[in-house]
């Protein structure tokens, strides 16, 4: 974690904590039902979390069943390089199918995620868009069989 990181994370107090971790358990509860749990008005919550999210430590989204809206492939595929790593690593997040991008230490030297409508458009997008790239020395592609576990609940320290 960067020194950046650290500041802003030991900035948090226990409110702001407490708040962020109402929201990880439900996103959709209400600035009442938050103040009522943590002894702050509605009008403090609101503020607080403008604050949090305006900050960048934090951000409410949806978060949706890909299945259900008619991607029916998922798969994390892992890329060794051979030049910079983080400059494709770039080029890969530029990428509409790619949701996830990380650079990593072990076997590959990158990780992205797609979400897909189907196997012909997985096998597009790594000889078209991956395989071809510069830098790109190999893949392997892990396809999802069935989504297991999924959370966001994970706290705050």
């Amino acid at each position: 974690m960067s020194r950046t990181a650290r500041t802003k994370v030991s900035q948090l107090d226990d409110v702001s904590k407490a708040i962020i971790e109402q929201l990880q358990h439900d996103g959709r509860r209400s600035y009442s039902e938050i103040g009522k749990a943590v002894g702050l008005s509605e009008a403090a919550v609101r503020q607080r979390v403008q604050k949090l999210t305006e900050s960048g430590v934090m951000q409410v989204v949806a978060v949706t069943d890909p299945m259900q809206l008619g991607f029916f492939r998922q798969a994390m595929i892992g890329i060794r390089s051979g030049g910079d790593s983080r400059a494709l690593a770039e080029t890969l997040s530029e990428l509409e199918e790619v949701d996830y991008v990380v650079l990593t230490a072990g076997s590959f030297d990158i990780l992205v995620e797609v979400v897909l409508e189907n196997d012909e458009q997985l096998i597009d997008l790594l000889n078209e868009k991956i395989r071809s790239l510069p830098g790109v020395t190999s893949t392997e592609t892990f396809v999802y069989l069935k989504l297991h576990k999924q959370f966001y609940n994970w706290g705050t320290r």
